[in-house]
């Protein structure tokens, strides 16, 4: 049963800037079977906001039902100020991209791009302007009278991505929109979409399952775990400062250790179950409680003899391997696990012989303490 839909929607972006999409508590069950649960999220005018998580966590669901593509169990959404929750899809006003670009093959691109004003009625003099203007937008002035077959793949997605803004959207959704291109073209389009994004000052929700997009593309990203929010900040807060083992864990790499607070005074003290003293800027628990204890790879960094750290730990090499632009070596520490430090590869070389002793340091604000209760997988 449809639940009373209230006549306003709160705006707690905290911004000065208009809210173009908001959602509050919006839940989809498939029986016994939650897809989402209490998604809130508030999406100003001019932000790029990206769901990201894996597979079956939700991100595509919030997005089908942002979209309208499927109805909610619970909750409320907004577009552009006005209540949406149950508008059906051709009534909300939205963009949507999606990964196959969905350009007719049989029209042209200046077709292509006008026919979501003709399907709105706008005047023939008034397109032709409007489609005009859209493909300088895109930087692609000169392809208007080509078909799609004619394009490459990045060109495709630019005009899919002209015909969504010509009509000038509240916000334009984009569903995994490089995931069919190879790795150089998405890198390529990554920073085309940013760089559009900036110029127009359009508003997107994006869905992506790559961390490394994610972090490249957004303002704000908004991790899903399992149906929930898991975190929503920018991507410094979400890599520096994760709230919960599953965010460290996901984005990019971690090292992870079993500890527990030994002394709070002062600069806290952890001892790891592998005998390591680790000090930290931040612990919010009492002695005795366990933790676990997260360290960047990248943090790490190789001391010289002589050289001093905050946090300082040896090690046996166990593997140094060579990936171009960064060298990552395997540590194996005493009564502990394997140490995973990264390093910038530089012309001298940084390759270490397995056997070798080396030790590492860190800063204390480089480590961060996650509590027991933001410890659960």
């Amino acid at each position: 049963m449809r639940q009373p839909l209230p006549s306003a929607c709160p705006d707690k972006t905290g911004t000065n800037r208009k809210t173009k999409l908001s959602t509050r508590d919006l839940s989809k069950h498939y029986g016994a079977v939650t897809a989402l649960e209490s998604a809130t999220l508030d999406l100003p005018e001019g932000e790029f906001l990206t769901l990201l998580g894996p597979s079956g966590s939700g991100k595509s669901t919030l997005l089908m039902l942002v979209a309208g593509l499927v109805p909610p169990t619970g909750g409320n959404i907004w577009i552009d100020g006005k209540l949406a929750t149950y508008l059906p899809p051709n009534k909300r006003d939205i963009g949507v991209v999606f990964q196959n670009y969905a350009l007719f093959p049989h029209l042209t691109v200046e077709e292509n791009i006008a026919f979501p004003l003709r399907m709105r009625r706008v005047a023939s003099s008034q397109i032709s302007a409007e489609v005009r203007h859209v493909l300088e937008a895109v930087q692609l002035p000169d392809v208007a009278a080509r078909y799609p077959r004619e394009l490459s793949g990045g060109q495709q997605q630019r005009i899919a991505l002209a015909r969504c803004m010509v009509y000038r959207p509240p916000v334009i959704l984009m569903d995994e929109p490089l995931g069919a291109l190879d790795r150089k073209l998405r890198d390529h389009m990554q920073l085309e979409i940013k760089d559009l994004h900036r110029r127009l000052g359009i508003t997107v929700l994006y869905v992506t399952h790559d961390q490394e997009e994610a972090m490249a593309m957004s303002d704000r990203i908004c991790l899903l775990n399992s149906g929930r929010i898991e975190q929503l900040g920018t991507p410094e807060d979400l890599y520096f400062h994760p709230r919960t083992l599953f965010a460290a864990d996901f984005l990019g790499e971690s090292n992870i250790f079993e500890a527990v607070l030994a002394s709070a005074e002062g600069t806290p003290l952890l001892h790891t179950d592998g005998g390591l003293q680790v000090r930290a800027c931040h612990a919010a628990m009492r002695p005795g409680e366990r933790a676990k204890l997260i360290i960047r790879p990248e943090s790490l960094r190789l001391l010289a003899p002589g050289d001093n750290a905050d946090n300082e730990a040896s090690g046996t090499v166990q593997e140094s391997v060579f990936t171009g632009g960064v060298s990552r070596h395997y540590l194996k520490l005493a009564n502990g696990p394997l140490l995973s430090v990264k390093q910038l590869t530089t012309g001298r070389g940084v390759s270490l012989e397995p056997g070798s002793e080396v030790r590492v340091g860190w800063d204390v604000e480089q480590t961060v303490v996650l509590a027991p209760e933001s410890c659960a997988a």
